[in-house]
C-alpha cells in the first residue's frame, strides 16, 4: 500500500483505487476504482459473487487488501485503521447484534467499546431506540426479536458513533415491504443530515431510490458507473411512447415509420393492448422527425413521452444476468468465495 495522508479537503468520502483482494487462486478484487462524494448514496450493484461484500469488508478494515489504496473519511484503510472505525458503521446482510442480551443492553455495550461514558452511552441507546420505534421492546432478548426488528437493531447499532460514513451490505435482505421502506426513510433521513453511504444491493427498486449514483461490478471489476440516468441512456437510450387517439391507427402509423429509413426507427413495435406504439430513439432530430411525419400522414395524438429502460433492463445488459430474485440474495460466504 501507498501512503495515503488525510485530506479533509476531499469532497469525496470514499476514494478506492486498483483494489485487489484474492481467495486462493480466485479473484475477489480485480483493481476496483470507485469514488463516494460525501453526503451521497452510492449504490453499488453486481450479480452473486460479484466481490461487493469483499468490497465492503476491505472498506471497513475487517480484512486487509492485497494492493491497491482506499481512504474513507480522510483515513487509509490499512495504514490507519484504528482511526476509521471511529468514523464509520457497518450494517452487514445479517444482523450481527448479540441475541442473549437486550436491544438496549447491545447498544449500551457499543457505546461504551466507542468509549462513551455511561452517561452519553445510555442516552444514545435510548435515543436509537425510539428513533427504530424499539423502546417498547428495549428490556427484551433479541432473541426475541422478528426479523425486522433485528434488522433496526442492527441498523441502530451502527448508528450509536455518529458514523461520517455508514455501508450497508444488502441491508433490506430478507425484510417486508413495510420495514424496508422503514429503512429507506432513515437512510434518507442519514444522508440529509451529512451522512455518506455505500449501499450494495441487488434490488433496482432500491438501488434507484436511494442511490444518486451507481458503480456495477462483475467478477471483481468495475464494468459500469454513473447517475441512474446515465446507466440507461448508455444501454439503451430513449423510446417513445406515443398513444394515437384512435386506436386503429397503430398499424398504419407503424408501418409508416418503418418506411422512414431513420436509424432505430423501422424497429417500432406497437402494443396493442396498451393501444400504444413504441419507437426507439436515438437523437432529438429523430423525435421531431417521428412527430412530424405522423402529423403529415393525418395521425392524431392523443399522448406523447419518453422513457428509459428499466433499472433491471440496465442491469440485464451490462452484466449479462437478472438481478436476484428476493428470496435468493447471495449470503457474505458465497460472495466472498465465489466473488
Amino acid at each position: 500500500m501507498v501512503d495515503m495522508t488525510r485530506n479533509d479537503n476531499s469532497p469525496h468520502a470514499v476514494e478506492v483505487r486498483g483494489l485487489v483482494k484474492h481467495y486462493g487462486e480466485t479473484k475477489a478484487l480485480d483493481g476496483v476504482d470507485l469514488d463516494v462524494r460525501e453526503g451521497t448514496v452510492l449504490g453499488v450493484l453486481g450479480p452473486n459473487g460479484a466481490g461487493k461484500t469483499t468490497l465492503v469488508r476491505c472498506l471497513s478494515t475487517l480484512i486487509v487488501p492485497d494492493s491497491g489504496t482506499a481512504r474513507v473519511a480522510g483515513y487509509d484503510v490499512v495504514r490507519q485503521p484504528r482511526q476509521l472505525r471511529r468514523t464509520i458503521g457497518l450494517t452487514g446482510q445479517y444482523a450481527s447484534v448479540d441475541e442473549k442480551l437486550s436491544g438496549w443492553e447491545n447498544l449500551y455495550m457499543i457505546g461504551r467499546l466507542l468509549d462513551l461514558s455511561r452517561k452519553d452511552a445510555r442516552k444514545r441507546a435510548d435515543e436509537m431506540l425510539e428513533r427504530f420505534s424499539l423502546t417498547e421492546a428495549a428490556k427484551k432478548a433479541v432473541m426475541n426479536y422478528s426479523g425486522g426488528m433485528r434488522r433496526r437493531l442492527d441498523l441502530a447499532a451502527s448508528l450509536i458513533g455518529n458514523p461520517a460514513v455508514l455501508y450497508l451490505d444488502e441491508p433490506t435482505t430478507g425484510l417486508d415491504p413495510r420495514t424496508r421502506n422503514e429503512v429507506w426513510d432513515e437512510v434518507q433521513r442519514l444522508v440529509a443530515e451529512g451522512a455518506t453511504v455505500l449501499l450494495t444491493t441487488q434490488y433496482m427498486e432500491e438501488a434507484e431510490q436511494l442511490a444518486s449514483e451507481l458503480t456495477v461490478i462483475d467478477r471483481g471489476k468495475v464494468i459500469a458507473n454513473g447517475k441512474v440516468d446515465e446507466l440507461k441512456a448508455r444501454v439503451g437510450g430513449r423510446t417513445l411512447r406515443i398513444r394515437p387517439a384512435d386506436p386503429a391507427d397503430l398499424p398504419g402509423m407503424a408501418r409508416a415509420l418503418a418506411e422512414t429509413g431513420l436509424d432505430g426507427v423501422a424497429g417500432s413495435q406497437a402494443v396493442p393492448d396498451e393501444g400504444t406504439l413504441l419507437v426507439p430513439i436515438l437523437a432529438d432530430e429523430q423525435l421531431t422527425a417521428v412527430v412530424g411525419l405522423l402529423a403529415a400522414r393525418g395521425y392524431a395524438i392523443s399522448d406523447i413521452g419518453t422513457y428509459l429502460p428499466s433499472l433491471d433492463e440496465v442491469f440485464l445488459a451490462i452484466t449479462g444476468q437478472k438481478p436476484a430474485a428476493e428470496d435468493s440474495v447471495p449470503t457474505e460466504q458465497t460472495e466472498e468465495v465465489a466473488a
